[in-house]
């Protein structure tokens, strides 16, 4: 089945196309919920050059679906009626147990006549961070809630003893609740790491986020 894939470039996303691979299912594209104030992705914060040079790496076209946020699902069933009308037959999401998420999700599918799929749901939260970092797929931390999670987290690629110290600290590990968000830069899909380079820490109030750019050759 030919697949577009709801991709904000995070562990949860990747394991998700890794997944789709995996079962024989066709990836064509890699649609990316943009924040149109921001020029970033929403809710992790990725700059467009950085997707760029991941989907170069995946060997997937990206789709950028601008939103101010107010008009979020119908930027969204445009995108999808995009990927349908260029072949797409189905849509894949990475979310793992929140239904409410996932019948908004069925819902945009609806709208874009796509089938929703699901390859994350119902496993179990600390099993899909696991696979994603023993798969070999170098997570960096993104953005931390600061409640949750200390600014020395930022930038550092997600592994068992990181995740045994987010265990200690009471939170989930999966980041499910939004504890805390990556970007995958390298792994088994990518044909090649994606360089990179980690600069200033901003400080939001409630958010923490780290500006991780392509580094150019």
């Amino acid at each position: 089945m030919k697949v577009i894939v709801s991709f904000s470039a995070g562990k949860d996303s990747v394991l998700t196309l890794h997944k789709l691979c995996r079962v024989g299912h066709k990836p064509v594209g890699l649609l990316v919920m943009m924040n149109r104030e921001q020029g970033r992705s929403w809710f992790h914060g990725v700059d467009p050059e950085l997707l760029a040079a991941i989907a170069d790496s995946l060997g997937l076209p990206l789709l950028p679906c601008e939103s101010e946020g107010h008009d979020y699902h119908l930027a969204m069933e445009k995108g999808l009626r995009l990927a349908a009308a260029q072949g797409a037959e189905a849509c894949a999401f990475g979310d793992i147990d929140a239904e409410g998420n996932a019948a908004w999700c069925r819902a945009r599918c609806e709208a874009a006549g796509l089938k929703p799929l699901f390859p994350l749901w119902h496993r179990d939260r600390l099993e899909n961070t696991r696979e994603a970092v023993s798969l070999g797929y170098r997570c960096l931390i993104k953005c931390v809630r600061n409640q949750d999670l200390p600014q020395s987290f930022l930038g550092r690629a997600l592994n068992e003893d990181l995740l045994r110290q987010m265990a200690a600290r009471g939170i989930d590990v999966c980041g499910e609740n939004g504890e805390y968000h990556t970007v995958v830069l390298d792994g088994p899909l990518f044909r090649f790491p994606v360089p990179y380079e980690c600069r200033e820490i901003l400080d939001f109030g409630n958010i923490s986020a780290i500006n991780i750019v392509h580094k150019q050759a």
